[in-house]
């Protein structure tokens, strides 16, 4: 897609990730551990560093798509080697053109560039193919599987959680 352009985003522009998070908290919110209530006052999901930043996916200057990464270890030591891929989401409006894949893409060669960070994990609902399909083409391997990890509306709902190895 050659009028993607995919860029940081920064606290700076925290009002308008929320507005196009919130859209998928509400339409997609059996693919998100959050909820709109959830994230009402919540900061800037990342730091604007090196390990932990928030991508955008553009097209025609239109927010198509999020993802971030953070260091699991910020302030702990003994998890410092692990980073978590987190708050992935694609406008239904521009899902099918390669986007997910693209902002994945760039993650990773960003993380890649990270000497000390050696593994990244996430989790997914486990009944979300598309989302597992796709990691699976970056190498994600599901590790564990949580049976009940969220209640939401009388519904429970298994997440896997993934894992993929760089050093």
């Amino acid at each position: 897609m050659n009028n993607l352009k995919i860029v940081d985003l920064t606290s700076d522009q925290h009002s308008q990730y929320k507005q196009f998070l919130a859209v998928g908290l509400v339409y997609d919110e059996e693919n998100f551990r959050i909820t709109p209530a959830d994230d009402l006052d919540a900061p800037f999901p990342t730091k604007n560093r090196e390990d932990s930043f928030t991508l955008g996916a553009y097209i025609n200057h239109t927010l198509a798509g999020v993802v971030s990464f953070t260091r699991d270890g910020a302030d702990r030591e003994k998890l410092r080697h692990k980073g978590i891929l987190f708050r992935m989401y694609v406008s239904t409006d521009f899902r099918g053109k390669g986007i997910a894949r693209k902002l994945i893409e760039e993650l990773l060669n960003r993380v890649k560039k990270i000497n000390d960070i050696e593994q990244i994990n996430l989790t997914v609902i486990a009944n979300n193919t598309t989302a597992k399909t796709l990691y699976g083409k970056f190498g994600f391997q599901t590790f564990s599987s949580e049976i009940n990890a969220i209640k939401w509306k009388g519904k429970y709902f298994t997440e896997d959680q993934m894992v993929l190895r760089l050093k």
